[in-house]
């Protein structure tokens, strides 16, 4: 797909977050910084036993490839599980998500709302390699077991 990112597209998306950080009390803010370090993980990991514990019931994601391209939502945790089970059977190398500059900046006692840059590698036969970049903007809901993810969309620089 040969897509290409101008500079800036992301900002419809980045643009709803105001630009401050949500008045939560630090234990929280580490809390859910944690939720998305564990999503993260459990991709990394194909772990779809840790992934189902972070996303609520009728979670959605979405993708956009520069705003040129879109993917989904894909609706319900069933769904993303499945979906995901997929994307894991055609992977042959080592992925990592690497979400970084992580601002939560709106928040109430129950949701969240928080950004991060996404730089996706891999590792396939002995050469690391950067195959995309991007920002994922997270809806979270607080359950009596913790942070979950409700929505994510993620905006990916380029096509994989």
């Amino acid at each position: 797909m040969g897509v290409t990112a101008i500079s800036g597209w992301g900002r419809e998306y980045l643009g709803k977050a105001p630009g401050k950080v949500a008045d939560l009390e630090p234990a929280e803010h580490f809390a859910i910084q944690q939720t998305l370090a564990r999503y993260a993980f459990a991709l990394d990991q194909h772990d779809l036993a840790a992934l189902e514990q972070i996303l609520t019931g009728s979670a959605t994601w979405t993708f956009s490839i520069a705003g040129q391209a879109t993917l989904g939502p894909v609706s319900g945790r069933e769904a993303i599980l499945d979906f995901v089970r997929g994307s894991l059977a055609e992977q042959a190398d080592q992925r990592r998500h690497n979400l970084v500059n992580i601002s939560v900046f709106a928040a109430t006692t129950s949701t969240a709302d928080a950004q991060a840059y996404l730089m996706l590698t891999s590792s396939a036969d002995g050469a690391p390699s950067i195959i995309a970049t991007g920002f994922a903007m997270f809806k979270l809901e607080k359950s009596e077991s913790g942070w979950r993810i409700a929505e994510l969309f993620l905006g990916f620089d380029n096509a994989m």
